[in-house]
């Protein structure tokens, strides 16, 4: 849940990756703890360009200073290799599955890349 209101999807995005942050050092502190040290960064995958650059260039967004101070430890995260911000586009965003109404074809490639299949296709396995 975001504590926080956004003016624009390029701050939702980045609060979001704030998160997502959050989570990634949890579980890499918990790896840690069993004996599976992390040597690489966390990859942390955005479609949105305009959040990668927030996170990225501290100095570029003085229109951002609104967003809550907690968030701001994601670009820390990114400087000392914890996590590392990477661009994925948009139509390859699996969750969009689960978050979105989609069009028919889309649901499908997108299901299908989930590796999920339809029932038609299992046959007497199943009864639908």
């Amino acid at each position: 849940m975001q504590n926080t209101v956004a003016l624009s999807t390029a701050e939702v995005e980045y609060v979001s990756a704030a998160e997502a942050t959050a989570q990634a050092i949890w579980l890499r502190f918990v790896l840690d703890d069993f004996g599976e040290m992390q040597p690489d960064a966390t990859p942390l995958f955005c479609d949105n360009m305009s959040a990668i650059s927030m996170v990225k260039n501290p100095v570029f967004h003085q229109k951002t200073r609104h967003i809550n101070r907690m968030y701001r430890f994601i670009r820390e995260a990114l400087q000392e290799g914890v996590i590392d911000m990477r661009f994925y586009r948009s139509e390859e965003q699996l969750a969009d599955i689960f978050t979105k109404a989609l069009p028919k074809d889309r649901f499908n490639y997108l299901r299908l890349k989930l590796g999920v299949k339809p029932v038609s296709s299992l046959g007497e396995a199943v009864e639908s």
